[in-house]
């Protein structure tokens, strides 16, 4: 039965993206944000229960990746989509480019394909990341529904202007299969020796959260970014 857990909690994760999709169709961009948010904790979760229990298939393995497809990338471009839809609705550059520049969001999608199968086959990432893993790429995505929800910095206008959302796009599905050293969240003790950067990460996630609200996201994204390319070697 326990080798089964790991499994379970994954379809958990990929049901959770299932229902950010139909919220996406639905126009509803904050449930969405949730759901994916919940994915997250799914994600973390499988790989975690399997360790603990010492439960390890290569079934496990596929299934994760295709779930994490659905909730880390099918979903981010469909609210990069529909985010870039809403940013153009006054006629920003005309209605033929205005009705196309939306679906550059699926730019995102599928780099996020290429970023699982470069996962997959890539033995350097049992303990750390080469590229920005999937899961904060989305993270990054669904805060911009959140922060346009509950905006009390004014930051719409940039949010909602194209550019800025082009610009988005384009750097991280860069960064998905960038050749860049990013730290893991997997602690294989508590000792502060080896897992400083992990702690200090930790730290800042708690106070900015609990400062700046869903705000903090981006800026919890670029920290992640910054703190692995200047201590490297604590990874």
């Amino acid at each position: 039965m326990k080798k089964h857990l790991p499994n379970f909690i994954t379809c958990l994760n990929l049901l959770c993206g299932c229902l950010a999709i139909t919220f996406v169709f639905q126009g509803q961009l904050v449930g969405a944000a949730y759901l994916v948010a919940l994915a997250v904790f799914f994600d973390f979760w499988d790989g975690m229960v399997a360790r603990i229990l010492h439960v390890h298939s290569e079934i496990g393995k596929q299934l994760d990746s295709l779930a994490d497809m659905v909730s880390f990338g099918v979903v981010p471009g469909m609210v990069m989509f529909k985010l870039l839809e809403k940013s153009v609705q006054s006629g920003y550059f005309g209605l033929t480019l205005d009705t196309l520049l939306p679906f550059a969001g699926f730019i995102l999608t599928v780099f996020s394909a290429l970023r699982l199968a470069k996962f997959n086959l890539d033995t350097r990432q049992t303990d750390s990341f080469i590229g920005v893993p999937t899961p904060t790429n989305t993270m990054l995505i669904v805060s911009f529904p959140l922060i346009l929800a509950f905006d009390t910095y004014g930051l719409t206008p940039i949010i909602l202007n194209p550019w800025f959302l082009l610009g988005i796009t384009v750097l991280f599905s860069y960064l998905l299969i960038a050749e860049l050293p990013l730290f893991a969240l997997k602690f294989k003790n508590l000792k502060w020796e080896g897992n400083q950067i992990r702690f200090i990460f930790m730290i800042l996630t708690i106070v900015l959260l609990a400062w700046l609200n869903f705000t903090a996201v981006p800026l919890l994204v670029a920290i992640y970014i910054l703190l692995s390319l200047i201590k490297p070697s604590s990874i």
